[in-house]
This record gives structure tokens, C-alpha cells and sequence, in this order.
């Protein structure tokens, strides 16, 4: 409990003397003799002289350092490297998409590729020193521009910039997977180009209209770049101190390269290593059933994985390394909930649950089978037919699928409520800060020798994504009415700042896909394929200005000239946009049959794409399924819920600010709705693996020896990211079928023939 310093007004502790005389705990001045924590707004906490890491203003102050070299961020170099490892990057990520559990791409994983090329090009390519003082020297400006010398901090920087805007996630190819499995239609690369660069680039313009508030205060930390702005400067910084971080990043990186092969092809049973299913082997059918639904979770739509164990770390990942205490802690309350909750529901058989899995995001019919939506969806704009839906009859969601919706619903809804009450006030203060040019983040202040990049940029860019989706629109098979394609704009940009916000200041942020899936249903009801477009181009606002912000604080942090961070990012997304839907092509037409299939495998899985299907399928048939007669209305009615609960939240802050030890504006509402659903679907064997990095790394290493965890945590996680993502990226095209050739490891018991690879046998994973 004593770690829990989000949490609580105060704790006893070892604390090492500041510079001030007093300080205050929970409001009341106390002599530092007595040894208490600090509030987080005034100064950290001290243990054996070192400051633990707590909010935003620590990181600024104490974590990240403010040096600029000034050295140029545009090369030969940077520019050749950041564009093939771009498309590396994606993909990777494209590959991901794919996976049973979703990973993102490591920007450490990419970085550390970078670094080593960036390096090699230094030593090997010739450099103008060659050739001063011979008759060649007529060469030096040419070799310079080639190889500039060293491999320096900037040049990795923007190269690493390019890189992870090609690999961040849109939803435009997931849509074009979705219509190539679902509705056997092929969609033309300039639709695909136009459509792609209209989501991407429209957020651009958004990031540049909110950087005051979601990039420059020292509140948006962005927790998920400290492992990447650990190891550059760990890397480029050269003293002492960083030469035992380098040694510890190569020692963890080429130890988990090593490892991983055994988790992921050699040894899966390590994915979800389980006491309670190893137990159950010669149980009755009944129990081995309950078992699977509880116990399992090592392959794709299981069982809730509970207490499993997972060892391969491409799944459990640095996240929880990174993730501030805060967030964490209310996650595992959602964890909690979402163990009760869909158990509960699928034996109570509520939403006629039992009928179906208790875990996929499939749609079914109400025998159980796999709904068929061609039959109902026909004509060349997948319209409804009601003669068809009256002889086929509703689609069902499982139990799980329903929860999810009604938790994603609370989410979103308590997600606007908290921006607005909690962080409101805040959000006034960074405009005002911008507009007076005061901000008091350091790394801002050390920034404003740099040019910004100007407001009309980012207008010109949103004017140019308008027109290219408007083209696509119009000229494509999107069937979605021009005024439906600006009402979707226009959602997604009221929306956008509010996931920002939370992704920001807790690390993650809330799906609001379904938001826009609710708008489109009324919007546009009994057209599918309009409602993935509708989403698309909403939602992918909301995710391209999460993104393109974390790559800006990150330069904020590492003193990268805005104007370049912005030419960077612009790049990359064009080449992530080609090689995404390149790989998309290849994959879907290798892996259909498993990627259509309700469970997949532990190696391949179609989840995603159901997911979004079975979405704008049940929401083109909003009236029938979520109004006020239909079995899901509780669903959308969920924002409404969520709103209201987040402001009595607020309001009970106001008047009790502690309950017991707690600290009420430390309780996230939409954090715990968003992982209340959390083992929904997929494959749920890391929860409990998670739960230990983090006690380990956010509250034990962090309160307890906050000079090792300050020094070396973030590059540790970092380390096993990389090493994992490029063991997974050689194993996807070797062995997993990436390429369209799949080779199985032999079998042997920690790699079953039959059955689940963690033995829990249940629900006829045996026939």
C-alpha cells in the first residue's frame, strides 16, 4: 500500500533531505524530519537521494535531459534509412493486425534497426576526411553529403520519426481487408491511396491546431516514448553512466532475440502455462468445458486466461514498464470486473449467451451457426434486404461481444465527462499559457529557438485530406453520401482532443470506434460498408492525432526543429500507406480461410476484422438491434450512463476529496469501463504476467530503488522489445506463413498435436 503514491495523500518513507525546510503532505505543512511523501504538485518524493518518478513535471525535471546538441536532423542518411525501416515498420504492424493478441510495433524495436544501420553507414561509407589533401578531394562535398561523419542523435531521431509514423496504425486497411473477406470485393489502389492519405493526413491538421494542450504542458507525458527517449539518449549522450546502459540494452536485447524463438514456435505452452487446466485433464466433460471458459486463454477466444502465466513477451511487451502506477492500478480494478462480469453473464445465460462461444467477436445466428450477411446485405451497395432479414432472421452477439459493447459504450461516455470536469481546467491553462508564450515545461522553454512549424501548414493539410476523401467518396465503392462523409469529419474532430488528453497523461487511451459506428447506424442505416467508411474516417482522426502527438512531445523531449518532425511524419505516413496495404493483399489472400474462421489459431487470427464487421453489421440495423425494443439497447444508452456516473465521480471529488487513504481524483473511471471488457476476445494468458511487470517495475523498482529504476528501466523494457519484435518478424516469413508457407515446429508436449497448447481441452477442442 505504501507504494501506491497516486493514491494517497501520504506515506511513511526513507526520504533523503531536500533543499526545502518543509513540505506538504495533503495539505498540511509537516517538517521533513518526520519523513513523508511530498505532493506530486510541489516536489517528489526522495529515496537514498533519488527522486521517484511520479507525474509529468518529474519526467520534464528529472528524467529527461535537456541537452541540444544542435546537430542537423535531415541527411542523406537520415532520409534513406528512415524510409526503408519505415516500411519495415509497417509491415510488421500490418503482420500484427493479424495476430491473436494485438501488439503494437516496438518504436525501440525501430529505433535499435536504425541505430545499427546509422552506424554501420558511419564507419563503412567514405567520408570527405578520405579524400582531404589527395587529388580526389575534389569529392569532399559529395562524400560529406553522403556520410556526414558520425552517427548523431537528430539523424536517428527523425529517421525513427519516419519510421513510426509508417507504422502507426489506420483504420483504412483494415476496412480493405474487411471488404476483401467479407464482401469478395477488390478495392482500386487509388481508392485505396486517396482514402489512406485522407485519414492520415487530416489528423496533421488537427495535431497542429492542439499542441498547446496535448503536446506542449509537461502533464502530456506520452509514457510510452520514455523507453524510446531513454535509449537515445542513452546511445547519442556519451558519458559514463550511458556506456552501462548501452551494455545493459545489447546484454537484455540479444538474450530475449534468443529466447523468444521457444515461446512463440518451439514452446507455446509458455504462453499460457496454467495449474488449473495441467489439472483437469481427466476431469468430466462439464468441468473440463468450465475450466477451458475460466482457466483457458493461451489460444485465440479460449476462456478469460485467469491466473494463467505467460513467458513470451511479444505479448506481454514494455507497456507495463512504462505505464504510470495510476493507470495501471485501475486497470487491474476493470480486470477484476471483467472476470465476474463475463462469467456471470455467459452462465446466467443473459443475451441467450449459451448458445454461443463465450468469447468471439463473430456474428451468429440464433441456432448458433455463423451468420450469413450476403444473404441480407445485397445489390452493389450491400443494402439491407428486409425480405431477406425476415427469413434469416436477427444476427446475435455472444455475451462477451455485448459487454464489451455496453463497457465500450460507458467508456466513451465517462471518457468526455472526465476531460471536461477533471482536466477542464487545465486544458484553460495550457492555451493560456501558449497565447502568452509562458509554459513553464523546460523542454518547451530550451525549444523556442527552433521556427515552429506555421498554423497555415496544418490548414493546408486539412484542406488537402478533405479533398482527396471527398474524391475517394465520390469516385470509389465506399457508398457513403458526401454529407455522411463530412458529418463523420466533423465527429472525429470533436472527439479527437478528449482521447488525447487521457492517452497523454495515463499512456493509453479509450476506443471510441463504436461511437461513430452509433452515429453512422442512424446516419446511415442498412449500409455496412458505409458504416466502415463513416468510421474510418472519423476514428482515424482520433488515432492519427494520438500518434502524430506522442512523435511531437517525443521531439519536444529530444529538441528535434518542429518543421522537421513535421516533414518527417508526413513521409512516413505515405510510405506506411503503400506497404500496409501491400502486405494486407498478401496476407488476406494466404490466410483467408483461418482468418475467417470465429477462433483462428494461436498463430493467426481474423479477430480484428470480424470485429469491425460484426460492428457495421449490427449497427447498419441500429433500429431493429439497439432501439429501445431491440436486445442491445442498454448498449448506446451506456454513453449516457458513463457521462452520468463520471460526473457524480466529480462531484462526490469535490466534497470528499480522500476516502479512507485514497485519493478520489485518482480513481479513472474510463479506464476501468475500457478494461472491464478487456478479455472480451483473443487471448487472454498475459493478464496476469502484466500485473506482475507492473507491480514490479511501478511499484517496487520505482518506490524502492528509484536510481536503478530512473537509470535502467526504460531501457530494459525496451531491450526485451526489441529483441522479441525481431525474432517474431523473422519467425512470421520463415515459419508462420507470413509469406504463404507455413512449417509447424514438431509436436511434443509443450507443443500438443491436439487440443489447446495449455491443456485445458474443453468445449471440443479435441474433435
Amino acid at each position: 500500500m505504501a507504494g501506491l503514491q497516486e493514491f494517497l495523500p501520504c506515506f511513511p518513507s526513507s526520504s533523503e533531505p531536500t533543499s526545502k525546510e518543509k513540505t506538504t503532505c495533503a495539505g498540511a505543512a509537516v517538517d521533513k524530519k518526520e519523513s513523508v511523501v511530498l505532493d506530486e504538485d510541489e516536489m517528489p518524493l526522495y529515496v537514498n537521494g533519488e527522486p521517484v518518478i511520479t507525474s509529468g513535471k518529474d519526467v520534464s525535471k528529472y528524467l529527461v535531459d535537456l541537452r541540444d546538441d544542435e546537430d542537423p536532423p535531415f541527411t542523406l542518411r537520415s532520409i534513406v534509412l528512415g524510409t526503408i525501416i519505415g516500411g519495415l515498420g509497417a509491415t510488421l504492424y500490418q503482420i500484427y493486425i493479424f495476430k491473436p493478441i494485438q501488439a503494437g510495433i516496438s518504436a525501440v524495436f525501430l529505433q535499435l534497426i536504425i541505430y545499427s544501420l546509422g552506424i554501420l553507414w558511419s564507419a563503412f561509407l567514405p567520408r570527405k576526411s578520405w579524400v582531404e589533401g589527395t587529388r580526389l578531394e575534389w569529392l569532399g562535398l559529395a562524400l560529406h553529403f553522403v556520410n556526414p561523419g558520425e552517427f548523431k542523435l537528430k539523424e536517428h531521431v527523425t529517421a525513427s520519426v519516419v519510421a513510426s509514423s509508417a507504422s502507426w496504425g489506420t483504420t483504412a486497411v483494415l476496412n480493405f481487408a474487411v471488404e476483401r473477406l467479407y464482401y469478395d470485393t477488390g478495392v482500386r489502389p487509388s481508392n485505396a491511396i486517396l482514402s489512406t492519405f485522407s485519414t492520415a493526413v487530416f489528423g496533421y491538421g488537427m495535431v497542429g491546431l492542439l499542441r498547446p494542450v496535448t503536446i506542449y504542458p509537461s502533464e502530456m507525458v506520452y509514457w510510452g516514448n520514455l523507453p524510446t527517449v531513454s535509449i537515445f539518449q542513452a546511445l547519442h549522450f556519451d558519458n559514463t553512466p550511458n556506456h552501462k546502459r548501452v551494455r545493459l540494452f545489447w546484454t537484455a536485447f540479444s538474450a530475449m532475440f534468443v529466447y523468444e524463438i521457444f515461446p512463440s514456435y518451439i514452446f507455446p505452452l509458455l504462453n499460457g502455462f496454467s495449474i488449473f487446466c495441467m489439472a483437469s485433464q481427466h476431469t468430466s466433460p462439464r468441468v473440463q468445458n468450465i475450466f477451458t471458459n475460466i482457466f483457458g486463454g493461451a489460444e485465440g477466444n479460449e476462456g478469460l486466461g485467469l491466473f494463467n502465466l505467460s513467458f513470451d513477451w511479444q505479448y506481454i511487451g514494455s507497456g507495463y514498464m512504462s505505464l504510470p502506477l495510476i493507470q495501471q492500478a485501475n486497470s487491474w480494478i476493470g480486470y477484476f470486473l471483467c472476470y465476474i462480469a463475463i462469467a456471470a453473464i455467459y452462465y446466467s445465460d443473459m443475451w441467450n449467451s449459451k448458445s454461443f462461444p463465450m468469447l468471439s467477436t463473430s456474428l451468429f445466428s440464433s441456432n448458433g451457426s455463423i451468420y450469413h450477411q450476403t444473404s441480407v446485405f445485397t445489390g452493389p451497395n450491400f443494402q439491407l434486404n428486409q425480405t431477406a432479414l425476415g427469413e434469416v432472421g436477427l444476427p446475435a452477439l455472444t455475451g462477451s461481444n455485448a459487454w464489451a459493447g455496453l463497457m465500450g459504450s460507458l467508456a466513451i461516455g465517462s471518457l468526455i465527462a472526465h476531460c471536461i470536469f477533471f482536466w477542464g481546467p487545465s486544458v484553460v491553462s495550457s492555451f493560456k499559457h501558449a497565447r502568452d508564450k509562458t509554459q513553464p515545461d523546460p523542454h518547451w522553454v530550451a525549444m523556442q529557438k527552433y521556427d515552429e512549424a506555421p498554423w497555415w501548414w496544418y490548414i493546408l493539410l486539412l484542406l488537402s485530406a478533405f479533398f482527396a476523401g471527398l474524391i475517394s467518396v465520390l469516385k470509389g465503392q465506399t457508398t457513403l453520401p458526401v454529407w455522411s462523409y463530412i458529418v463523420a469529419l466533423i465527429s472525429g474532430a470533436i472527439v479527437a482532443p478528449f482521447s488525447t488528453l487521457l492517452f497523454a497523461r495515463m499512456g493509453n487511451g479509450i476506443t471510441t470506434t463504436q461511437l461513430f459506428k452509433m452515429i453512422a447506424g442512424a446516419i446511415n442505416p442498412g449500409r455496412p460498408v458505409a458504416n466502415l467508411y463513416f468510421s474510418m474516417w472519423s476514428h482515424d482522426i482520433v488515432s492519427t492525432l494520438v500518434g502524430l502527438s506522442s512523435d511531437l512531445k517525443m521531439g519536444q523531449y529530444l529538441k528535434i526543429p518542429p518543421r522537421a518532425m513535421f516533414v518527417a511524419q508526413i513521409w512516413g505516413t505515405i510510405i506506411g500507406a503503400i506497404v500496409k496495404y501491400v502486405v494486407m493483399i498478401s496476407i488476406t489472400g494466404a490466410q483467408r480461410d483461418l482468418l475467417l474462421n470465429p477462433t483462428g489459431n494461436n498463430i493467426w487470427s481474423g479477430r480484428t476484422m470480424q470485429s469491425l464487421n460484426s460492428n457495421a453489421i449490427t449497427w447498419s440495423l441500429s433500429k431493429e438491434l439497439y432501439g429501445p425494443s431491440g436486445p442491445y439497447f442498454i448498449i448506446p444508452i451506456g454513453i449516457f450512463i458513463g457521462f452520468a456516473a463520471t460526473v457524480v465521480h466529480w462531484l462526490i471529488n469535490k466534497r470528499w476529496p480522500y476516502i479512507g487513504p485514497v485519493r478520489v481524483d485518482r480513481i479513472i473511471l474510463p479506464i476501468i469501463f475500457q478494461y472491464s471488457a478487456w478479455m472480451h476476445a483473443g487471448v487472454n494468458s498475459v493478464v496476469s504476467s502484466t500485473i506482475i511487470i507492473g507491480l514490479v517495475s511501478q511499484l517496487w523498482l520505482r518506490r524502492y530503488h528509484p536510481g536503478w529504476y530512473r537509470k535502467y528501466n526504460y531501457i530494459l523494457g525496451g531491450a526485451l522489445d526489441g529483441g522479441a519484435q525481431v525474432m517474431i518478424f523473422i519467425l512470421s516469413f520463415a515459419v508462420f506463413g507470413a509469406s504463404g508457407v507455413s512449417r509447424p515446429f514438431p509436436t511434443w508436449a509443450g507443443n500438443p498435436a491436439k487440443g489447446n497448447v495449455d491443456y485445458c481441452n474443453g468445449n471440443g477442442a479435441l474433435e
